[in-house]
């Protein structure tokens, strides 16, 4: 990749310039014994006379962000883990050889600084440099107008300058942190315990979803990245782990746009002895206690939305919200040919040969879904598109099966688990004829797993709640890719 400019060549030769003077050009001797927030919070609000009369030496390292030069005196901020402290830098301080080395440094240098503190005439707490060294050389320019680059992928792309221009992108990610900690404690509080299942599998399954194909050379034998850990995580209910979570990172071959991301991180979790109806409670609580935390309120804002997750939440049925937000008629989701004639009418394209409850899904999440913007679990789930829940004992053509839906965005799936080994295999029997006619995402057999459930799984529920889209959620990002670190892109050329 070369896309050398003048300016990287210009610090490259201030850089061959401070080797030659013999200055360290990247040591790794340098211990800061402060952050810039502590020193804020625990100095910032001192009477200028008690910070004068300060004994203390200070002493952070971070990255140049600005620098305001007077001639033998100069300020810049410097920015370490923590946030951002103005330095003073004054040539009768720090000598002349520390001076020199200033006048050297660019924009990005990261610098260690030693010193003590004072309040500037503008109020400004400050530290007075007795001493500094350069830590790393910035040899590209930061970007003057990070925010107003067009093409927003140069940002993800290069998440390490957007995390270092943008303080608010690195308050998103901490974000997430708190959330997935949130998450950790409000599981393990209830007794769950959080364990980790294999990410290759020799089989995929646990999800409707086009798997990655990989191949191990010392077994030669084809391997599946997960597209789920569901059946592992099934198996540990049959071994008596009866409560269990897994945070795990899961990869789907199929397409990528501001809710997809190849891979991706989802929340998992089984509990022996409750139903789906159980986990909707549970959930609710799970959001409840995150907004409390991450929001402050139960209400927050979501795009031009206001989100309330006051309890209880709403439910309703696909077919109920297709009457609801799309005009039908129960004529029109009555039958097959009356569902086939509706989607026709709303312009849908579909597969002819789809069986009436996928269709009915597939119409359900074009018309209705934009809609769900409060809270709601949508129940009443066809057999057909829920190979592995339980059968609803009032109407076996249904499922006990929910998802939730919040900002108009599916975040969560779950439901009453199937753990009669006759139904199931005659279930993946029906998956495999599916495959055979070309549904690459419809489930493999798992005799291992069928193995598993005759020894017997105690009756239960489980869910999967996709963690970057809840981090999307409370934290008003419009993109699976303002959430994800480094999210998939093509190779540059």
């Amino acid at each position: 990749m070369d896309d050398v400019t003048d300016q990287v060549e210009v610090r490259r030769q201030k850089l061959l310039k401070l080797k030659e003077s013999g200055i360290p050009s990247y040591p790794n001797d340098f211990k800061p014994g402060h952050v810039s927030s502590q020193i804020i919070s625990d100095f910032g609000s001192l009477p200028d006379d008690e910070i004068r009369a300060l004994t203390t030496a200070f002493s952070l390292a971070g990255r140049i962000m600005s620098i305001r030069s007077f001639g033998k005196a100069s300020f810049f901020h410097l920015q370490d883990r923590k946030g951002r402290l103005q330095i003073y830098v004054r040539r009768d301080r720090v000598g002349e050889d520390g001076h020199r080395l200033f006048q050297s440094l660019d924009l990005g240098d990261i610098v260690g600084v030693w010193g003590h503190l004072f309040r500037t005439k503008t109020k400004e707490l400050t530290l007075e440099a007795q001493g500094l060294r350069l830590l790393c050389k910035c040899l590209r320019p930061l970007p003057e107008k990070w925010h107003g680059l067009a093409d927003v992928e140069v940002r993800y792309r290069q998440r390490y300058v957007d995390l270092m221009v943008n303080r608010e992108v690195r308050d998103l990610f901490e974000k997430r942190s708190q959330i997935i900690r949130l998450i950790r404690r409000f599981f393990e509080e209830r007794d769950f315990l959080e364990v980790e299942t294999p990410m290759m599998q020799s089989i995929p399954g646990g999800a409707a979803a086009r798997p990655f194909i990989t191949h191990h050379n010392a077994l030669n034998m084809d391997l599946y990245l997960r597209v789920a850990p569901e059946l592992f995580l099934k198996r540990l209910l049959v071994g008596g782990i009866e409560r269990v979570f897994e945070l795990n990172r899961n990869f789907r071959n199929e397409g990528i746009s501001v809710r997809h991301n190849p891979e991706f991180t989802m929340l998992e979790f089984y509990q022996a002895y409750a139903t789906y109806e159980d986990l909707m409670g549970l959930t609710e609580e799970l959001f409840v206690s995150v907004a409390r935390e991450v929001a402050g309120s139960l209400k927050f804002s979501f795009g031009e939305h206001t989100i309330d997750l006051q309890r209880p939440w709403r439910r309703i049925s696909p077919s109920d919200a297709l009457e609801q937000y799309g005009g039908a008629t129960r004529a029109d989701i009555a039958s097959l040919e009356g569902l086939r004639a509706f989607a026709r009418r709303r312009n849908i394209s579909f597969d002819p040969g789809l069986p009436y409850g996928s269709l009915l899904v597939e119409v359900f999440e074009e018309i209705a879904e934009p809609h769900l913007i409060q809270p709601t679990f949508v129940v009443g789930y066809p057999l057909e598109v829920s190979p592995l829940a339980r059968k609803n004992d009032a109407n076996p053509a249904l499922v006990d099966r929910f998802e939730l839906y919040v900002g108009g965005r599916e975040l969560a799936n779950a439901f009453s688990e199937l753990n009669d080994p006759l139904d199931q295999r005659e279930r993946f029997l029906n998956q495999a004829e599916a495959r055979q006619a070309g549904n690459e995402m419809a489930s493999a057999m798992d005799e291992d797993f069928l193995r598993a459930l005759e020894y017997g799984m105690p009756p239960a529920a489980g869910e999967g709640i996709g963690i970057d889209r809840m981090v999307m959620l409370f934290t008003g990002s419009p993109s699976i890719r303002d959430v994800i670190l480094f999210p998939v892109f093509r190779p540059e050329r």
